[in-house]
């Protein structure tokens, strides 16, 4: 069960994730810290979520293009 949880995590855009292991926080805290936030001031925190996610999903892509480009 805790690879499936893990797998569903990675599959949606993981910034909490993400988040959690740069800072060292568990993700369930950033998730709640997150939740906590948005309830507090109105949903504002959505708006930093979907940029966050746009921006890790940018950097993996280009991460992948630079890899099969030096493998040539």
């Amino acid at each position: 069960m805790p690879d499936f949880k893990y797998e569903i995590e990675k599959k949606l855009f993981g910034v909490c994730s993400y988040i959690g292991s740069k800072m060292g926080i568990k993700t369930h805290r950033v998730r709640l810290y997150f939740i906590y936030t948005s309830c507090l001031t109105l949903g504002s925190p959505l708006i930093l979520y979907l940029i966050a996610a746009f921006w890790l999903n940018i950097r993996k892509y280009t991460r992948e293009r630079k890899n099969s480009f030096l493998e040539l």
